[in-house]
């Protein structure tokens, strides 16, 4: 298992901390781990899960002929 870094979590999904934390507080996005009292992480797994969930909710292209 991997710990991914607020660093690390932000060239993954390219969102602002702040818009990370409103999708946590609402149950959209996979929680936090609290690592030590100043420090936090994500699991990479559920990280990935949840991107892999917004690939497979893309609309297929238009293909023309």
């Amino acid at each position: 298992m991997r710990i991914l870094s607020k660093r690390q979590l932000k060239e993954l999904v390219l969102y602002s901390p702040q818009h990370v934390a409103r999708l946590e507080k609402a149950g959209q996005f996979p929680k936090r781990v609290q690592l030590g009292p100043n420090r936090v992480g994500w699991v990479e797994d559920e990280v990935l899960d949840w991107l892999q969930k917004r690939l497979d909710g893309r609309e297929e292209p238009k293909r023309h002929s």
